[in-house]
């Protein structure tokens, strides 16, 4: 691949496995945007992002082509965290911005949907924007307008975009959970908001597994009072009448193509509202409590996505796109936003690894996808695997998840041949603060560089900065746009203000730890809550994660440390789950691991204690349980320590309960 290289330089540092080619600077978004404001280097280019917020991100706003409805006076009124006023006076729609090329490229190709449910289909801007008007229209039959709420129980198929675009285009509010959900962790989320239309596939297939959620459903509209229809979509059993088993009053004859059905509608329209009118509602993982229910606005998504797709993502309309997700994660909102760049969004739905990890590969050369992301695991699963994956159309590969290892970006240069695109943000934010630039190389094991308009820095506990090198809490020190609006039914922003800005007044506490070089590159190591300390020495969990998976015989693993009651060292405990078919001596197992720790870690990483368990628990989205299992070890009752409805495979936690002392803790 052009650009794709090899090289040593920094001491300790990983290689540079891209550079970008010489013309980058003409031939990208990024590099046109930083001449046209008068920047030839990235620190330069980032440095005013940082220091003139209104500037910037009205140059965003402009150079990107946000479509006003009422022009903002300027771009930030407010600076304070919380309590920032972004664009005042302005108003617009994210809807409008989806459904754009629609009106110059109404034949070229809009979404490209791959299912293990159903055949493949294409859908062009131009259905893509009749369907939202029909379900517009729909819903407003329904009664819906701007400040309801409409839910999905739905997966990642065209149905759950149309109903979100046309939500999105009434000015009502969106929420979605993946029917893989339990039912208890859909009431948790939905309860928050009162629904008052819930659209709800009957099932789904998951590989060659049919998975029928009718009973789920009707569970969750019995626990949500001020629900006033369900849109079923038949989408496991197409047969299936609308008005079977389950069916609640009112929602008999609310099918999907009732729903579409009717006059034709004309072109969809959209409600102009103010910047941050809600958008959409995002759920934190809900393992310990009861999931946020996180409020980001039209204006803030729109700005910070053109921004991140077109600027660092580097999405054109002659892109396709496709980033492994269910609806129940930030990425499938993320991948949504691709439409915003014009390019042509691809949606999946199904087991990634059935028949094999080369599944989504498969589908990103068929599609001809030409960014493909998906989880850190799983492309540490396809390394270990000793996948070859065709390269097709691909120009680079991103993940998210969890910190990605060295050896995944490596894995990637060699058996894909493009570089990979590795960014960490949240679901708080919707976003990336730190990922790669088309204008910056790519190294090992680094994230190439702070996003723009992204003041992220590593700070010690009490606030002061972290000089490069060092270890640090993981900071924002200015406001950002796509920031939360609030969360739902937090009438006086105390949660809000408690969940980020109550450790340092004014800054925003994510809960990673973080290094940053002198240059700017970033490595994450894992949550600042989830803290191994061993002798003083704050150690990541990430570092444990990449050497002990490497071993051919762990498939998953987790790492806790239980502080002693005497104020000693306490017990660092390594949990592993073996891979299929694998059968080993753990006293064996033991010493090649702690081996390996030692050889390539340090002595303190050395586990006290090694756990054969049958499965690492993850929650639905794939992010290891630390805090939770630490706190089961440490005689929490699980129910009280996590949601098991939040999990993955409940059943993971089984192992961890038989290891709890019998005496709870005193509170």
């Amino acid at each position: 691949m052009d650009g794709v290289a090899a090289s040593t330089e920094g001491h300790g540092r990983g290689e540079v496995l891209w550079e970008p080619p010489s013309d980058a600077w003409t031939t990208t978004a990024a590099g046109r945007f930083a001449a046209a404001h008068g920047h030839r280097s990235y620190p330069g280019l980032h440095a005013w992002s940082v220091t003139d917020l209104d500037g910037f991100w009205t140059a965003v706003s402009d150079d990107l082509g946000v479509r006003w409805h009422e022009r903002p006076t300027h771009a930030l009124a407010e600076a304070s965290m919380p309590g920032a006023r972004w664009f005042p006076g302005g108003t617009l729609s994210y809807a409008e911005h989806a459904l754009a090329a629609a009106a110059d490229r109404p034949d070229d190709v809009a979404v490209v949907a791959r299912s293990q449910t159903r055949d493949p289909q294409e859908i062009t801007w131009g259905a893509l924007a009749e369907q939202v008007a029909r379900c517009a229209a729909g819903l407003r039959r329904l009664g819906v307008a701007p400040g309801d709420r409409v839910a999905a129980y739905a997966p990642n198929i065209p149905e759950t975009l149309v109903a979100f675009l046309a939500t999105a285009s009434i000015g009502a509010v969106w929420s979605s959970c993946a029917p893989e959900f339990g039912t208890r962790s859909v009431i948790d989320r939905l309860g928050q908001i009162e629904p008052s239309v819930l659209l709800a596939v009957d099932g789904y297939r998951y590989g060659a597994k049919a998975i029928d959620r009718t009973a789920e459903v009707a569970v969750i509209e019995d626990a949500l009072p001020g629900l006033r229809h369900t849109v079923r979509i038949p989408y496991l059993d197409r047969a299936r009448p609308a008005n079977s088993a389950g069916a609640s009053p009112g929602g008999s004859e609310d099918g999907w193509a009732d729903l579409l059905a009717g006059p034709h509608p004309g072109p969809p329209t959209f409600a102009a509202v103010p910047f941050d009118h809600p958008l959409y509602i995002l759920f934190s993982s809900g393992t310990t409590g009861l999931p946020k229910a996180i409020v980001h606005g039209h204006g803030g998504i729109t700005v910070e996505h053109l921004k991140t797709l077109t600027l660092h993502q580097d999405l054109t309309p002659a892109d396709r796109f496709l980033w492994f997700t269910t609806t129940g994660w930030m990425m499938w909102n993320y991948l949504v936003s691709g439409l915003l760049t014009g390019s042509t969004i691809v949606l999946f739905d199904g087991d990634p690894a059935h028949p094999s990890l080369a599944t989504l590969w498969d589908v990103a050369d068929e599609t001809g996808t030409t960014v493909f992301g998906a989880s850190a695991p799983f492309l540490m699963a396809c390394r270990k695997e000793g996948l070859d994956p065709a390269r097709g159309s691909l120009r680079w590969v991103g993940s998210t998840g969890a910190p990605l290892p060295a050896e995944g970006f490596r894995w990637v240069r060699d058996a894909v041949g493009v570089p990979v695109s590795s960014i960490s943000g949240g679901t708080d934010v919707c976003t990336a603060f730190l990922g790669t630039s088309p204008l910056l190389p790519v190294r090992a094991g680094e994230l190439s560089c702070r996003l723009l308009g992204c003041a992220v820095e590593a700070v010690h506990p009490d606030g002061t900065a972290c000089a490069p090198g060092e270890l640090g809490e993981l900071v924002v020190t200015v406001p950002m746009p796509s920031m939360p609006v609030g969360f739902w039914g937090d009438d006086d922003g105390s949660r809000y203000r408690a969940a980020y800005f109550e450790d340092i007044p004014g800054v925003w506490r994510h809960g990673d730890w973080v290094t940053f070089t002198a240059d700017g590159a970033a490595t994450i190591t894992g949550r600042s809550d989830a803290t191994l300390n061993r002798g003083g020495v704050r150690l990541g969990t990430s570092d444990f994660y990449t050497v002990v998976e490497g071993l051919p015989e762990v498939a998953d693993s987790l790492v806790v440390h239980l502080e002693g009651d005497d104020g000693g060292a306490g017990e660092l405990i390594l949990f592993v789950a073996l891979a299929p078919g694998v059968a080993v001596d753990e006293d064996e197992l033991g010493r090649r691991i702690g081996a390996a720790l030692r050889s390539e870690l340090s002595p303190r990483h050395v586990p006290d204690r090694l756990e054969v368990v049958p499965a690492v628990p993850r929650t639905l989205s794939g992010k290891k349980l630390e805090v939770p299992v630490k706190r089961i070890l440490t005689g929490t009752p699980v129910d009280d320590a996590v949601a098991r409805g939040s999990l993955a495979d409940p059943s993971a936690l089984d192992a961890f309960e038989r290891l709890a002392p019998e005496t709870p803790p005193t509170p």
